[in-house]
């Protein structure tokens, strides 16, 4: 699948560059264009992989290098809609499948700008717009939670689709802040980077037996809402040099026992579903699925790839699951990435609405107040002007 990517923020624009690394070391070209756009010179100047050309400073006059107001991040992105226009110009959009913006949506550039330009991209373009939201951890502090509850109402609306890495649930309390959110933009890459490249096709490379194109993971995230992503791997053995027709032939795979193939499958599928999604959920009322088996050749068993998405069908109750096989030689490792489209039983989102609404109510009290005592000084003027 051919990506632009927007990263927008400090952490946007961190696995955006990630991104672009991936792609680097696996010979990929899922990436077609990134561009990161921050109120931080010094996030955008920490960047390795983006190009100097593709990174817009905006927001100068108001925030200057600072804040975490989600209010505010909107209104610098309304504001400096044209500026981000002049940058995106550059996207090769007819050789794209779709954009997709990455931020973090505990902090104000990425929560507040992200479903600004969402709605911007949609005005104009064709192509699907998909978010890859961020949220926080807990222990950042309650404004960046009143940021993600406030930010992931609004970009879930303003995309075709929205997946979702939740920080708090992969975070180890033993690990610094940033060496802690360095090893999660890895984990985010490796599980995106496979799912979007899963239909790639390099001279030399086997040929899958059901190729997963951008054409189903576009109809798998139809529909909208949010998503969420599962994937376990497992090391195998070097395989022999076997081809596709070699595979469907029948010709020789005694060194490859078809039996531990097709219970290797079957197992990392449930391992990937019912493992740690990137958005712990309830699997069970998943609008729609999408399962990619990818590794060495010779151990993509269809059968075993077949059991499986059976298997994710009965999991999830839907039964708009796509499931396919994704070849590749540059590892020996088999790996499952599960999508689990359309989720709604997901507590951590449960958690931020109330989150909002708490925060709302709080809000309408302090004004109230505010007003009562306004209206008390009002009548005490009156009163001392009476004598």
């Amino acid at each position: 699948m051919k990506l632009a990517l927007i990263g927008v923020g400090q952490a946007g624009g961190k696995v955006v560059d990630k991104f672009l690394e991936y792609d680097k070391t696996h010979g990929s070209t899922v990436v077609q264009s990134a561009t990161a756009i921050n109120t931080a010179r010094g996030d955008l100047q920490g960047l390795d992989h983006i190009r100097e050309q593709d990174r817009l400073l905006i927001g100068q006059a108001r925030v200057k290098g600072h804040g975490a107001d989600n209010e505010l991040g909107a209104a610098v992105a309304e504001e400096d809609i044209d500026e981000i226009q002049g940058v995106l110009d550059s996207i090769p959009v007819h050789e794209i499948d779709a954009f997709l913006i990455v931020a973090g949506l505990g902090g104000g550039t990425g929560s507040g700008g992200s479903p600004v330009i969402a709605r911007h991209l949609k005005e104009i373009y064709t192509e699907p717009v998909y978010g890859l939201g961020i949220l926080p951890s807990s222990d950042e502090g309650g404004i960046y939670t009143l940021n993600a509850a406030r930010s992931l109402k609004t970009f879930v609306n303003e995309v075709d689709n929205l997946f979702v890495f939740d920080n708090d649930a992969w975070r180890q309390s033993s690990e610094s802040v940033q060496g802690g959110y360095d090893e999660i933009n890895e984990k985010i890459v490796r599980r995106f980077g496979l799912l979007f490249r899963s239909g790639e096709i390099h001279p030399g490379q086997d040929v899958a037996e059901s190729v997963i194109d951008s054409s189903e993971i576009i109809n798998t995230l139809s529909g909208g809402g949010i998503s969420t992503v599962g994937y376990a791997e497992t090391t195998v053995e070097e395989p022999p040099d076997q081809g596709l027709l070699a595979r469907l032939g029948g010709g020789d795979d005694r060194e490859i026992d078809s039996t531990n193939a097709t219970n290797r499958i079957t197992s990392l599928v449930r391992k990937a579903t019912l493992g740690r999604l990137t958005l712990p959920c309830e699997v069970q009322g998943t609008e729609r699925g999408l399962l990619v088996v990818a590794g060495p050749a010779p151990y993509l068993n269809r059968k075993g790839i077949e059991r499986g998405r059976n298997w994710l069908e009965e999991q999830t109750g839907s039964m708009e699951v796509r499931g396919g096989d994704f070849p590749y030689t540059e590892e020996n490792t088999v790996a499952t990435i599960v999508v689990l489209a359309g989720v709604t039983n997901v507590p951590r989102v449960k958690e931020l609405q109330q989150v909002a609404i708490e925060a709302q109510d709080s809000i309408d009290a302090t004004e109230a107040n505010r007003e009562e005592s306004q209206s008390a000084l009002t009548d005490t003027d009156e009163l001392e002007s009476l004598f």
